[in-house]
């Protein structure tokens, strides 16, 4: 695979040849070439080429060209599921999930996109003693870099890089080097639909590579990054010196708390379904497990039950319900993560063995509160730790003690708990007896997030 500036697809100016391989069976399935800061340079001029183009034609042209765009990845989603689970490691039933999710929120953005044309609205001013009309016009931002995660690349690739150019920006693209083959296909369906050359640029590397370049580029308007919370700390240090704009979404601990009169079997359906997701591997969900003491033995053998029916292998086959994490050094920090917890005091119920990039589902019992993992220490991984409370009010500061929560679940019967709860807790989402498996689609959000507004007064009228 080659990086995209402008028309053509080159090899990088540098000689860091990255190997793309299948975390399950450690098949070679590709290499792709890292980008250069000369290539960045390149990029970011290409693009700017085009968006002079792409920002004057109309909102309904460019949501068409993503229609066919939608149509192909329909045609195409056998070999796109394939591929996405051969460089992922997720199961294949888990892939074509994720790609129809995609083509579901595409179609989405398209129609939302329609809405915001203009809002137009008349004005008294009373000191001056005349009548205005504001128009107020939603205008592209100009040059988007959008930086991707390796865990959900074509959901996270629908929720920045088709908002973006929808609402008529240019993106310079750089895929998770440990996931950019799926992703460089979505290109060249692009251009089959219609995308004019230089309207998006693929760049291959490693955040501290070409991610590093592309923060030092002044010509990009905005970042929009989802990846690891210190990524995020460290991209806000990189470009305090110019302009960019930055949209972070960035992992989190996040807290599942299962109250006193909770249903168990709900509850633990709830788990399974957040918890071993793509392994484990998701931003947003539980990884906290927060159980009423009265309900925890029951909780813990119930899903203990469960967790040993599922089928671990390789992901490709439609039987298998847990494939492998992203590569074997993922699996090997688990493992880490795991056994620290164990030092502090922690119990396995369940589990607990690697095998290469494999990582079995996992139960850790006895979990108290001073531990790291019940704080900051965030697993990204299939790994389950159980935290027992008496009260609500004891949950609630378990749960608010990590700095890192953005959403959280609640399992209770009662809605008064339920809201009792949810004030206080310090998440920005919060899901009532279910789990936040994604971030919540904010269609109209992240259309807006893509532009500008630009006022224009008329007075005297």
């Amino acid at each position: 695979m080659k990086n995209l500036i402008g028309k053509n697809w080159v090899d990088s100016n540098s000689d860091n040849v990255i190997e793309v391989r299948n975390p399950a069976t450690n098949e070679l399935i590709d290499v792709v070439y890292g980008a250069s800061e000369k290539d960045v340079t390149l990029a970011v001029s290409e693009a700017k080429k085009a968006y002079n183009y792409w920002a004057n034609i109309s909102v309904f042209e460019r949501g068409e060209i993503m229609r066919k765009f939608s149509v192909l990845l329909k045609e195409n989603i056998s070999s796109l599921a394939q591929l996405l689970s051969r460089e992922t490691g997720k199961p294949i039933n888990e892939a074509y999930s994720e790609i129809n999710r995609t083509n579901f929120i595409i179609n989405e953005y398209i129609e939302e996109s329609r809405h915001l044309l203009e809002n137009v609205k008349e004005n008294n001013d009373i000191y001056n003693n005349t009548k205005e009309i504001h128009f107020e016009q939603r205008t592209p931002i100009g040059v988007v870099a959008c930086i991707m995660p390796f865990n959900l690349p074509s959901y996270v690739f629908s929720k920045k890089v088709i908002p973006a150019i929808i609402m008529g920006n240019v993106v310079v693209l750089k895929p998770s080097s440990n996931a950019p083959l799926t992703l460089t296909k979505y290109v060249e369906l692009m251009i089959e639909s219609g995308i004019p050359y230089g309207v998006i640029q693929v760049l291959n590397g490693t955040g501290d590579t070409v991610g590093v370049e592309i923060t030092k580029n002044q010509g990009i308007d905005l970042i929009s990054l989802t990846g690891k919370r210190e990524t995020g700390v460290l991209l806000k240090e990189q470009v305090k010196s110019n302009s960019t704009i930055l949209s972070l979404n960035l992992s989190s601990n996040d807290c599942f708390i299962v109250c006193e009169d909770a249903d168990i079997t709900s509850a633990v359906e709830e788990t399974l379904k957040c918890r071993l997701y793509n392994t484990g591997q998701v931003c947003y969900g539980g990884k906290r497990f927060l159980i009423h003491n009265s309900l925890k033995d029951k909780f813990v053998s119930s899903l203990s039950s469960k967790m040993r029916t599922l089928k671990i292998g390789n992901p490709i086959d439609p039987k298998v319900n847990i494939g492998c994490l992203i590569n074997e050094k993922a699996a090997i920090n688990v493992q880490n993560q795991v056994n620290k917890t164990i030092q502090e005091g922690a119990k396995i119920v369940v589990g607990g063995r690697r095998r290469g990039a494999y990582f079995e589902p996992t139960i850790l019992s006895n979990i108290t509160s001073d531990m790291s993992i019940a704080k900051d220490m965030e697993i990204c991984g299939p790994v389950i730790p159980i935290i027992g409370y008496d009260d609500i009010e004891e949950a609630i500061k378990i749960a608010n003690q990590s700095e890192k929560t953005l959403s959280g679940s609640i399992i209770t019967k009662n809605i008064d708990t339920a809201i009792k709860i949810s004030k206080k807790l310090n998440a920005e989402k919060i899901v009532i007896n279910g789990s936040l498996l994604f971030e919540t689609d904010a269609k109209i959000t992240d259309l807006t997030e893509m532009t500008h507004v630009k006022t224009i007064v008329l007075r005297n009228v």
